[in-house]
């Protein structure tokens, strides 16, 4: 599933029409991804209208249109974005397309549909934007709230926590595990067991993983250097890059979790 920096990565894709009109609307009736949607009506009130700007959050991004119009992305699974030339039929998996007035064509497509479309229309920020948590990289983000949040699921494994958006938006499988052999902690770690200086340094590491992931991976989908775990964890027989030792992979809070046994011990949240 697409995660924080993936997810950035998409939209700005989408970015090259920013300033232009759409003058044409396609959406799939019978994709899951467009669900509830009222399609006629956002045919209708999408015409003409203006792209002004973008933003990602988590998981999910939101482009803004004249008229107070928003139009929100989940990527789900297998869900990306996409910009081609205009003048073409859809393409099997294209359930949304967005015909610019530059020529281009915006597309979101989803082979699997776990993804989901969203509009609103309106003054304010829509209830499915507003509800998502403050960005790991604000200042909203503090010490204090991610201590309170491990102390509330003290009993869950901390790989399980970590992937929890209403608390860690954006992280995903990947993320979890880099920021979790960066710090230096075992994935079945209990959360309840993190100590102050433990948190201290969790909440360091899960902010400079999000920027080298926005800075590497957002910007240009860039392959992350050797030294990180990314280029390790993906297959069994892969090698820790600090210590060289064999990485161990297993389900943990129903995810397949990579470490490192010699780099990550029980114990060591305790300090």
């Amino acid at each position: 599933m697409p995660e924080l920096a993936e997810v950035e990565f998409f939209r700005r894709r989408w970015d090259v029409a920013r300033g232009k009109t759409v003058k044409a609307v396609y959406l799939n009736p019978r994709a899951r991804d467009n669900r509830g949607l009222p399609i006629a009506k956002i045919k209708k009130v999408l015409l003409g209208q203006k792209f002004l700007a973008s933003q990602a959050a988590a998981k999910q991004m939101a482009f803004y249109f004249t008229n107070h119009l928003w139009l929100g992305i989940h990527l789900g699974m297998t869900g990306e974005l996409a910009v081609g030339p205009a003048e073409r039929e859809p393409k099997p998996h294209e359930h949304l397309v967005l015909k610019m007035s530059n020529g281009q064509e915006l597309i979101f497509i989803d082979p699997r549909q776990f993804g989901r479309v969203l509009f609103y229309q309106g003054q304010g920020v829509p209830e499915w934007w507003a509800k998502i948590a403050p960005p790991i990289l604000s200042r909203a983000f503090t010490v204090q709230v991610v201590a309170d949040f491990l102390k509330r699921h003290g009993r869950a494994p901390i790989k399980a926590v970590l992937l929890m958006q209403e608390r860690f938006p954006g992280i995903g499988n990947w993320m979890a595990d880099e920021v979790l052999w960066r710090a230096g902690f075992h994935p079945q770690a209990r959360a309840g067991n993190f100590g102050p200086q433990a948190i201290l340094r969790l909440h360091r590491t899960l902010r400079q993983v999000c920027r080298d992931a926005l800075k590497v991976i957002g910007k240009d989908w860039s392959d992350p250097p050797s030294h990180w775990l990314f280029n390790h964890r993906w297959s069994d027989g892969g090698k820790c890059p600090a210590s060289r030792v064999l990485l161990k992979r297993a389900p943990v809070g129903g995810r397949t979790t990579c470490w490192s046994p010699a780099k990550q011990k029980l114990g060591a949240e305790r300090r």
